[in-house]
């Protein structure tokens, strides 16, 4: 083999290397939801609800997914073997809103954006931590919404919308997070 082609070929064979090893788009996606999936069940320790948000104590925390499912399984594996205080976590999804029953966090998908007012609407003053990844979310009276800086992912909290569904969010989460101030909570 002449020493161009031998060039060549260890060209060719580094070039496949690092495609090989560079993340795909689903991938990268997968991963994203991945942290999300754990941010998800994370927040669950940093936010208070209200006494009677359980009608019996060893009632789960519901994780609800209203909406087209961005997390596979994901979301699934995070939960695992996770509590809260003495409440096992569960996952639900449900296609509607007048499906959603007994959740404490509802995470609408991008699939609902067309509704998110109408749905945040009827979901104003209860007990539910909503969640969504849709831009304007926490403007329009939504308490958490993740975005992506960069290739991170970030979220941000609407102090005044939690205060409304009777949710009290830690010092802690509050600081983590980029602080939306709508004068009022959004809607």
């Amino acid at each position: 083999m002449t020493l161009a082609r031998r060039g060549w070929v260890q060209a060719w064979l580094i070039y496949l290397l690092l495609w090989a090893a560079a993340p795909r788009p689903a991938e990268a996606e997968s991963r994203e939801y991945q942290i999300k999936a754990a941010f998800l069940v994370n927040f669950l320790h940093f936010v208070t609800w209200p006494p009677g948000a359980f009608t019996k104590d060893e009632m789960p925390f519901c994780i609800g997914i209203l909406g087209e499912d961005p997390f596979g399984a994901a979301l699934d594996q995070a939960v695992r073997s996770e509590t809260v205080g003495q409440h096992p976590i569960i996952v639900r999804r449900w296609k509607r809103l007048a499906d959603c029953k007994g959740c404490q966090l509802l995470f609408m998908s991008r699939s609902e954006e067309k509704n998110m007012d109408a749905i945040l609407g009827k979901l104003r003053a209860q007990p539910i931590l909503t969640v969504s990844e849709t831009r304007g979310f926490a403007r329009s009276g939504g308490i958490i919404n993740f975005y992506l800086e960069g290739n991170k992912v970030r979220f941000e909290i609407n102090p005044a919308a939690a205060l409304r569904s009777h949710l009290k969010i830690s010092a802690q989460l509050l600081n983590l997070g980029k602080i939306i101030d709508t004068g009022g909570g959004g809607q």
